[in-house]
C-alpha cells in the first residue's frame, strides 16, 4: 500500500481526530486515502476530507500489516551515554500526524533530562517539548506517544513529559535537514 493510496475499510476502526485529538469511530466500508505511515501510526484522509490517526494495533482495518515494534536504532555503548542515545532514538520514532517528521527533528523537544534512581540500574526521564501550534489538539497524544516509547526502553522506570510553550515553536527550530526537505530554506 502506497501513500495516497485509497482503501475501503475492512471493519469499524477508532481513530483520532486531526488536529482536533478527539477519538471518531470510521465505519466499516468507508473510503479513506493513506496520508502517511509513520511511527507506527497511520494517518488517513476521510472521504469527508478529515484527516485521522489510525493505531498501528487496527492496522488490518486498512488491509495491512502490524506494522514491528519500533527500537531504538543506536547500538548500545559503554558509558552513561548509552540510554541518552536510545531515548532520543525513541522520541525520533513520533511523529506530527500531520507533517512527515519526527518530532526530534521539527524541534518540539526542549530538554531531556535523565537521573539515576537509587540503585542505579533505572532512571528517571524528565523531557520538556512543545508543539507547533499551542492549541493544537494533538498534544496529549504525542505527549502518551513519548511516554510509552521511551517507558519501554529498558534501564527506564519513569517518565515525565512537560509540555511547555516559553519559548514559542517556530520553524527556526526544526534542524537544517528537516527545513530544506520541507521547502523553507
Amino acid at each position: 500500500m502506497q501513500r495516497g493510496e485509497s482503501i475501503t475499510l475492512g471493519r469499524e476502526v477508532q481513530a483520532i481526530l486531526i488536529p482536533d485529538g478527539v477519538e471518531i469511530t470510521l465505519e466499516e466500508k468507508s473510503e479513506v486515502v493513506l496520508t502517511q505511515s509513520l511511527g507506527g501510526t497511520f494517518t488517513v484522509m476521510t472521504d469527508r476530507g478529515f484527516l485521522a490517526r489510525i493505531s498501528g494495533k487496527d492496522s488490518d482495518a486498512l488491509g495491512l500489516e502490524v506494522p514491528e515494534p519500533i527500537t531504538p536504532i543506536s547500538p548500545p555503548e559503554e558509558g552513561g551515554d548509552s540510554l541518552k542515545n536510545q531515548i532520543w532514538d525513541a522520541m525520533r520514532t513520533c511523529y506530527d500526524p500531520e507533517i512527515p517528521v519526527n518530532i526530534v527533528e521539527l524541534g518540539l523537544i526542549y530538554t531531556c533530562e535523565i537521573k539515576a534512581l537509587p540503585g542505579g540500574d533505572q532512571s528517571s526521564v524528565t523531557i520538556a517539548m512543545t508543539l507547533t501550534a499551542p492549541g493544537c489538539g494533538m498534544g496529549d497524544i504525542l505527549k502518551m506517544d513519548v511516554e510509552q516509547k521511551v517507558a519501554d526502553l529498558d534501564g527506564v522506570s519513569e517518565v515525565m513529559v512537560d509540555m511547555v510553550f516559553d519559548p514559542p515553536w517556530n520553524p527556526e527550530l526544526m534542524s537544517e535537514a528537516t527545513r530544506l526537505d520541507l521547502g523553507l530554506l
